[in-house]
């Protein structure tokens, strides 16, 4: 434990101690407010004296005892008793169930702050914050808004979340298949983010897809015979496996198609595979899963050339049947279009009608990618444009903006 660095031991704890607090005082905010005094109150300790054999008790009575003194403020400026502010926290002894009843609490952590009342960007902020551990300032800056923004959403996401009266516990069984959904749902959605910035001058946030990884591996830790869980995982570490091929030394976006996969990471692809062919005979098959396997052969084939599009091509269309929706769809046209040939790929393009997808810079950049192959030029080129046009991040808009000028 102590050859770890002071902020992991910490940041890897910090869930842990707040579901704790939360579970036992049932108050979200001052818990929290709580949780960060004890974290810089470690962070002056722990530098000077090292860190301790038993980094979580420690953490949790510090916070406890901060946690009572901002009750029994908060009781005093209300001139009332609360029940809060008499309760007597017993001193953590590292029992043997000690790991399992706060890796629990984490846990139920992540599907509080997935709750269903809340919008998905108020769940996505409120989990990084409260399992995540970042610093608000650090959730705007990933999110380009200001600070102030920022803490008014994470604000009105807590007091969502302190009013619905929902219990810390873990949801019934009849609700945890869609609160857990939920939880999937907001770290693919970290995740993609890190991996493709929706907007602004970087392409890849890697802080941020590092800590959709980081919450993947708790999750799964907790629940290793979820098959969903593993393969949202390996589909994490697959895909992130490319970043440091997706921009060239000149700052250029590289299209899959062109990237140098000797650049790939070799150790995220290894955990990747092994995790999705260890979870995928198991069943059911999940989205995840498929699209990890997916991803798997992707990273597995020698060049684009050698790719297995067949294959891909069947994974899709059991991805379609599993979870219909438009992506999944527009993968599926691009994979016959390997397979099968470009106009075989804009048949089925020509074919989705989805409102979602209009707007969509991807359909436009796939379709104008395969009008190219087929030598159509000019359509290409009004194709290249106008997905130039929807895109937000802008390696994007320069990637595609160099396309259509060189077809002209």
């Amino acid at each position: 434990m102590n050859d770890d660095s002071i902020e992991d031991v910490m940041r890897r704890l910090t869930p842990r101690v707040l579901g704790s607090l939360v579970r036992r005082y049932g108050r979200f905010d001052p818990a929290e407010d709580a949780v960060q005094e004890a974290l810089l109150t470690a962070a002056r300790h722990w530098r000077d004296n090292g860190i301790p054999e038993q980094p979580f008790s420690w953490l949790l009575q510090v916070a406890s005892r901060k946690l009572i003194d901002l009750l029994r403020a908060e009781q005093a400026r209300r001139r009332r008793e609360t029940a809060a502010a008499g309760q007597v926290l017993p001193v953590e002894r590292g029992s043997p169930g000690e790991d399992r009843d706060n890796a629990d609490d984490t846990l139920i952590l992540l599907t509080l702050c997935c709750h269903p009342s809340l919008s998905p960007s108020s769940q996505i902020a409120l989990t990084l914050r409260a399992v995540g551990g970042l610093t608000t300032a650090e959730i705007a800056r990933a999110f380009l808004t200001s600070e102030a923004t920022m803490t008014r959403r994470i604000s009105r996401a807590k007091r969502t979340v302190t009013g619905s009266g929902v219990p810390f516990r873990m949801p019934p069984e009849t609700e945890l298949p869609q609160r857990f959904g939920a939880v999937l749902h907001v770290l693919y959605l970290i995740f993609t983010e890190g991996y493709t910035a929706t907007s602004g001058p970087d392409l890849h946030r890697a802080d941020l897809a590092a800590e959709a990884i980081r919450l993947a591996e708790i999750t799964a830790a907790l629940r290793p015979d979820d098959g969903e869980v593993t393969g949202l995982l390996a589909l994490m570490l697959l895909t992130d496996a490319r970043a440091p091929a997706r921009v060239s030394e000149h700052g250029e976006l590289v299209p899959l198609r062109e990237q140098d996969r000797t650049r790939w990471k070799a150790e995220p692809i290894r955990r990747g595979v092994d995790l999705i062919t260890r979870v995928l005979p198991r069943g059911p098959v999940g989205p995840y899963q498929l699209q990890a396997a997916i991803a798997a052969i992707h990273d597995e084939a020698p060049s684009h050339e050698a790719t297995d599009w067949r294959q891909i091509v069947a994974l899709y269309r059991l991805l379609m049947q599993v979870s219909a929706g438009p992506v999944a769809q527009l993968g599926h046209a691009v994979a016959v279009a390997m397979a099968d040939g470009p106009a075989a790929g804009l048949e089925l393009l020509d074919a989705l009608d989805d409102p979602h997808l209009a707007d969509d810079r991807r359909l436009h950049a796939a379709r104008a990618h395969l009008l190219e192959l087929t030598g159509d030029h000019d359509a290409a080129r009004v194709a290249y444009t106008r997905a130039a046009r929807l895109a937000t991040n802008l390696h994007h808009v320069r990637y595609l903006t160099e396309r259509a000028r060189r077809l002209a």
